[in-house]
């Protein structure tokens, strides 16, 4: 049956009687571009779109997918790496009507909608001063990120994004609504730090916010043949500063316009992202001594005003690029890892692909592996391999490349890997490799608001038997 007439066949108009938002469907004009994600890799065809105006949609959105037997995929950003916010020939619930972020400078919250970006809250807390621990890219959805953890610049100085979540509203498979916190439903609460949408549909978000506004940040980058004495100096540094001190490492091609002086134009670098968000009066002596070990090839620490930095790479990153990840956390950069980073990192196919080395230790190691789903509390890095292009054509050149990568280093991580990194297909072993011993624990958790894996279209938990 084509997809047209499957969606006809699943009478939409009475789906859309009892709706404030949206249904879109295959043929209309809204189709083809609300059905695109992030990740242009991805061309699903779903028979049913719901754009969600409240709460109320959600519940009968969930409800008409359970009721007729359809796949359910639920997006808030569409930035998932392998597409999940998508599905083929099933109901697509989009909650980018879900946009609204309520800063309470008093109590130090943000209560988020999830169709927000973090560009979204950015601009919210930032009048304040304040700022949700959350990300690299402000373009990215509130609620894919948070649901896998949520890594970013501040996770050094005030941990994972769901180390900053006290509360979350969900609709669950049957639909009846839930608020779930460390009081109310706190199985739920565990479960959903970290365990991605296999639970529910959250709806809003209640954050601790940070006091962080202007950081002293941005890229500082190195001549590619000095990325073994970077890299065994960065693992010194970052295993040991304070906390106040964050930066990521990366190997990177530089982009030809400005701020980057031409003569580095498309040329291929590594470096580290800095973020300091200690007393700015004493951000010129913290960065003295990283400053005096190499002499940088670009220099662009400075302060900024955090949204500034959480968007700087935006233009670099848009919607519509093909993206292939793949993805392990690392607890140590031996003298061969090194190596083989520095060979395949300096093979860069693209302008836009890169490997990073995003820190998970500071404050998001003082939380132990089973406080929450999140279980690589003791790991030092997630680690991030991605082919990226505009070019449909050079699909199978990015793949192969991070394919080749992963193979490479993998044998000296861990066994699982950051959850919102990973492609759809990785397989059960690899999902319950990304929760160690605390899979079992999200099985039981599953089978009691999910028994029947409604929400599936995931990197899936299983229910227990």
């Amino acid at each position: 049956m084509a997809i047209e007439e499957r969606s006809s066949a699943i009478n939409a108009s009475a789906l859309q009687a009892n709706l404030r938002g949206q249904v879109i469907q295959p043929g209309e004009a809204a189709y083809e571009a609300t059905r695109r994600v992030y990740n242009a890799m991805i061309d699903k065809r779903p028979a049913l779109i719901v754009r969600c105006a409240d709460v109320a949609d959600v519940i009968t959105a969930v409800n008409f997918a359970r009721d007729h037997g359809l796949p359910l995929s639920i997006r808030s950003g569409g930035h998932n790496a392998s597409g999940l916010g998508i599905c083929d020939d099933g109901l697509v619930i989009d909650l980018s009507l879900l946009r609204y972020t309520h800063v309470d400078p008093d109590r130090h919250t943000a209560r988020v909608g999830a169709g927000c970006t973090w560009g979204d809250v950015d601009h919210a807390t930032h009048a304040f001063g304040l700022a949700v621990p959350a990300g690299i890219i402000s373009t990215t959805g509130v609620g894919g990120l948070t649901l896998g953890g949520g890594l970013g610049h501040l996770t050094r100085s005030y941990g994972l994004t769901i180390d900053n979540l006290l509360e979350a509203t969900v609709v669950l498979a049957d639909g009846s609504v839930v608020v779930t916190s460390e009081q109310q439903q706190p199985d739920l609460f565990w479960a959903l730090r970290g365990g991605g949408g296999n639970f529910g549909v959250v709806t809003s978000f209640l954050f601790r916010t940070q006091p962080v506004d202007t950081v002293y940040a941005g890229p500082m980058l190195w001549e590619l043949e000095k990325a073994p004495e970077i890299l065994r100096w960065y693992q010194n540094l970052i295993t040991t500063a304070p906390e106040d001190l964050n930066g990521f490492f990366a190997f990177l091609t530089v982009p030809p316009g400005p701020p980057f002086p031409e003569h580095l134009h498309n040329k291929k670098l590594c470096g580290v992202v800095w973020c300091y968000t200690g007393p700015l009066d004493r951000a010129e002596q913290t960065f003295q001594p990283i400053r005096q070990f190499r002499q940088p090839a670009l220099d662009l620490v400075g302060p900024l005003p955090f949204p500034a930095l959480q968007s700087m790479f935006d233009a670099l990153y848009p919607p519509g690029l093909q993206w292939y990840w793949k993805a392990d956390f690392v607890k140590e950069l031996s003298d061969e890892a090194i190596g083989l980073h520095t060979q395949h990192g300096s093979q860069l196919p693209t302008l836009q692909s890169t490997m990073h080395l995003y820190p998970v230790n500071g404050a998001a190691s003082h939380v132990s592996n089973n406080a929450t789903s999140w279980s690589y509390r003791d790991a030092t890095w997630a680690e991030v391999i991605v082919g990226v292009s505009p070019d449909p054509g050079q699909k199978e050149t990015i793949t192969s490349w991070a394919r080749a990568y992963w193979t490479a280093l993998h044998p000296y991580a861990e066994s699982g890997a950051y959850v919102n990194f990973m492609m759809e297909g990785e397989g059960n072993e690899r999902v319950r490799a990304a929760y160690r011993e605390n899979y079992e624990r999200l099985s039981q958790v599953k089978r009691h608001y999910d028994p029947a894996n409604l929400f599936r279209i995931n990197q899936n938990i299983q229910p227990a038997v």
